[in-house]
């Protein structure tokens, strides 16, 4: 295993904290340690920083469906293709299999490794009419409010998944740190399955990303340090970087950034959550600050009960003290 560590099931948060800013915040800077409230983050953006931050929306993507006989399909839209759709089904079923959504006949099509093409006359728009916002499966308290798994900055649907580490901002905090003379920027990523896979089959799927002229040249022109919000926005950035200036373009990604990554680009700050054992996301946030001090990190905070993974607390990682 890459970077494997004992995750207690009482380590992962199932609600929020409230108010979101009020979570518990590790800061990596450099090599030292120190614990402090989200809202505190503040303290280390500077007039001339810039934030970068992931302004895709989540999705009512997941549907329940009954079949024929009354037997129930649980149903999570990936994404469109040629007019079906993209999706995994949680239920007993087979290519074939017709089942119904507010009176709509759909049929399952195809098949295949581990997920399907189904036939649905809905577009989007009706789809969210009827689902219901997408969790992760290790979130078994039921979501109350939908802007638990939203941030208060969405705006471009398209996720499956809410980038967490931006869950913890609020409208207040934003515009306070605005206020400071940092530069706020936007980027988008669509989170797909990829931030789910293990890292051996991740290249195997897309997200799409999209930089604007205006983001890239904020960016790039920063007079203080470059901080990222979330491994989805790293992502984007690196998937359209090099020698440390960020390109402005937009397409789909299977970048998986490995501890052997060279970053490219101008990121000094990444803010994140707490990740599974292993995964995507704990690989690229180790790539970044250093596998070791990465886990002396967690070790820490296991000790002094952080909450972990999308509803949980957050950390800041600094490269330099700009």
């Amino acid at each position: 295993m890459v970077l494997d560590y004992n995750l207690p099931k009482e380590k992962i948060a199932q609600i929020p904290t409230f108010p979101r800013d009020h979570c518990k915040l590790l800061v990596l800077n450099g090599e030292k340690i120190e614990h402090r409230k989200f809202y505190e983050i503040i303290d280390y953006l500077h007039k001339g920083d810039v934030l970068v931050l992931n302004d895709t929306k989540v999705m009512k993507a997941r549907l329940i469906a009954r079949k024929p006989t009354g037997g129930k399909l649980d149903i999570l839209i990936i994404r469109e293709r040629n007019g079906f759709y993209e999706c995994l089904i949680k239920g007993k079923y087979k290519e074939g299999t017709k089942f119904f959504i507010a009176n709509k006949e759909g049929e399952i099509l195809e098949k295949r490794n581990g997920r399907c093409l189904i036939k649905l006359p809905l577009n989007m728009e009706e789809i969210e009419k009827f689902g219901i916002m997408p969790t992760p499966p290790y979130i078994k308290r039921e979501v109350e409010n939908e802007g638990w798994y939203q941030t208060v900055f969405a705006k471009k649907k398209g996720s499956i998944a809410a980038p967490t580490a931006g869950l913890h901002f609020t409208e207040e905090l934003l515009k306070k740190i605005a206020e400071k003379g940092v530069e706020i920027v936007y980027v988008t990523l669509h989170v797909g399955l990829a931030t789910f896979m293990p890292p051996e089959k991740m290249k195997e799927e897309k997200e799409y990303y999209s930089i604007s002229e205006e983001s890239a040249e904020k960016i790039n022109n920063a007079k203080g340090k470059v901080v990222a919000v979330g491994t989805t926005t790293v992502k984007a950035l690196e998937s359209s970087a090099k020698n440390g200036k960020v390109i402005a373009s937009e397409g789909w990604s299977n970048l998986f950034i490995s501890l052997e990554h060279k970053f490219q680009s101008p990121i000094q700050g990444m803010v994140t959550n707490f990740h599974m054992p292993n995964s995507p996301p704990l690989i690229m946030t180790a790539a970044f600050a250093g596998k070791e001090l990465l886990m002396k990190a967690y070790e820490e905070a296991l000790k002094k009960d952080y909450k972990f993974l999308s509803f949980g607390d957050a950390m800041l990682i600094l490269r330099c003290s700009k």
